[in-house]
């Protein structure tokens, strides 16, 4: 259950019957502080203006109304009209009895999404820029199955373009000396695409080769386009790598990349022109907006189609809206993507939404982040100033984690202390990651991401281990325990409001694309399990076995939620540290 959405649909209806108009919201917010209630009802004060009466006599009308009972242990009307909602912690503790690996959290009415995230190019190796898409979008598409939704994962990759041309033509020579290229060679594509590259600037004549090749390509050429999907199968194949080893759910069933789209666009230029949407100037095929102007204030001319007739990302975008809408049947469309593209996808997609080919109905949304940073504040480099690989990235991580982890003193086998490796140094760079407000850039720091202490994976991943402790030390199963849940301290009812909010904290992650929400939400209630586990004794002496029971019971919600929550983040758990 969503509480809040519960808590303020009861509100809507108090509203309205005390005279608001119909669909008049009830304005719930989580409270502040806790004499300030569990959650607080702000509909009152917008509604009682409007109607010209005193807004702590309509409170009052509004309190009257209000139909829960049995749910909320008392109504105050606080200030100039806010009603503070205090819950019957009976009721809660029975709400916590479904509080199983779903936390509480319902299936949803099925929507189509499709996520747009990743994008690494090809003959390139994944670098730390591909992170925040990756992981961002990992963790969004986890929730938004976990709330039932059916998701399409688009890697949408750098796999078309001129510069394949140079590629092949670099690939050829490497081949007549080597056949084996694709094991050796290849291995590096970052060396690989440099040497090409290189070639392509200092040798005319393999530079005429090339863009022939350009030609051969986009011509339909067999040999060509077996060489161009050689280029594709080794990078994809290198960052499946990167992606188990992040635990990301992308593979290679989900690439979607440019070259989908090739077909479609003469189709949609030629479409636009006769829509009179689009309009030749100056050789170019070319839309212009009234949405956006250039420096001069004049409509900003969008060019979908160069005189030499090659098309361009924009142009490449607007036919994957469309594909996204006619063969997908897409609800929803999330782009991971940074946020200096914002104006080239409002251009697409406001010419997307201009030609009709999707509907209003269709929500395209740019859920746009900032840039990974180093300590100096300034885009995350290596030492000489170079693009840092993801995998070598990932290699230092472990390499770290497993310093501190040998420095600590343990009981575990080889086996769990390297399952402890594992979860840690992943988890604790995409925690560092998704924590932040995607919004943000965020400076990379490896002493602050794999401490013990503070909003870390490390912290998170040992809270519940001492979850999981709790159970050992009480020789009762996690997993099978069960007991009714009874509250009386009030560590015990903070607790449990806390694991009550998880569902409306998932609902926001899906609808905002922020899995910091998330993070927040399981740092504050690992806060709230500290505070309950130190005032409220389990294992010792003197505990009464139902006292003991109820918050034993509790402490499976708090490893549920810790656990399901940390996996829909795309972060590993372990029993022991």
């Amino acid at each position: 259950m969503n509480l809040r959405n519960f808590l303020d649909q009861a509100f809507s209806k108090a509203l309205v019957a005390a005279g608001a108009p119909e669909g008049t919201q009830g304005m719930v917010r989580p409270s502040a502080k806790a004499n300030f209630g569990d959650y607080q009802s702000n509909g009152v004060m917008p509604v009682a203006k409007k109607l010209g009466m005193n807004p702590r006599e309509f409170a009052q009308q509004v309190v009257e109304k209000v139909a829960l009972d049995g749910v909320i242990d008392k109504l105050e009307i606080a200030g100039p009209g806010f009603i503070n909602i205090f819950l019957n912690k009976d009721w809660v503790a029975d709400q916590l009895k479904a509080f199983d690996e779903r936390c509480g959290v319902e299936s949803q009415q099925s929507q189509t999404v499709a996520v747009d995230y990743s994008a690494p190019n090809v003959a390139k190796e994944m670098h730390v820029g591909h992170l925040r898409s990756t992981i961002i979008g990992d963790a969004v598409v986890r929730v938004l199955e976990f709330l039932g939704h059916k998701v399409v994962r688009c890697n949408h990759i750098g796999d078309w373009g001129t510069q394949f041309g140079m590629l092949i033509a670099h690939l050829e020579e490497l081949m007549r000396d080597n056949p084996d290229v694709l094991e050796s060679e290849l291995s590096d594509l970052e060396e690989f695409y440099r040497q090409s590259k290189q070639k392509y600037d200092s040798d005319e004549e393999f530079a005429e080769r090339a863009r022939n090749y350009v030609v051969k390509l986009q011509g339909g050429d067999q040999w060509c386009n077996d060489m161009w999907r050689k280029l594709v199968d080794v990078t994809m194949e290198q960052n499946q790598k990167s992606y188990d080893r992040l635990n990301v759910t992308l593979t290679r069933d989900d690439v979607m990349g440019e070259s989908q789209y090739n077909d479609m666009l003469p189709t949609v230029v030629a479409d636009l022109k006769e829509k009179g949407l689009a309009v030749e100037d100056e050789g170019a095929v070319v839309v212009f907006l009234e949405e956006f102007k250039n420096k001069d204030g004049d409509p900003m001319g969008v060019i979908i189609q160069k005189k030499d007739g090659g098309f361009l990302y924009t142009t490449t975008d607007i036919a994957c809206a469309k594909y996204r809408h006619e063969e997908l049947g897409a609800d929803r469309v999330l782009y991971f993507i940074d946020s200096r593209q914002a104006q080239h996808l409002q251009q697409a997609w406001t010419i997307v939404r201009k030609a009709g080919y999707v509907p209003e109905t269709m929500s395209l949304e740019h859920h746009a982040f900032g840039m990974m940073l180093g300590k100096d504040g300034r885009p995350f480099k290596t030492r000489s100033g170079g693009v840092v690989k993801l995998s070598d990235l990932l290699d230092e991580a472990e390499q770290r984690a497993t310093a501190l982890i040998e420095s600590k003193s343990s009981d575990l086998t080889d086996q769990q202390k390297q399952d402890v490796i594992d979860a840690v140094s992943i988890g604790a760079v995409k925690y560092a990651d998704l924590s932040k407000n995607r919004t943000t850039d965020y400076i990379f720091e490896w002493d602050n991401m794999l401490s013990f202490d503070g909003n870390t994976a490390p912290y998170l991943q040992y809270a519940y281990t001492r979850v999981a402790s709790v159970f050992r030390k009480a020789e009762e199963s996690l997993e099978s325990f069960s007991a009714d849940i009874v509250l009386h301290d009030e560590a015990e009812r903070t607790l449990a409001m806390k694991l009550m909010q998880f569902s409306e904290v998932v609902d926001a992650v899906a609808k905002e694309g922020a899995p910091h929400l998330l993070c927040t939400y399981l740092y504050e209630l690992s806060g709230n399990f500290m505070t309950f586990y130190e005032a409220c004794p389990i294992n010792k002496e003197g505990v009464e076995a139902e006292v003991r029971a109820s918050r034993l019971a509790l402490c499976k919600r708090v490893a549920n939620a810790m656990c399901t929550g940390l996996n829909l983040l795309g972060i590993k758990v372990v029993d022991r540290m």
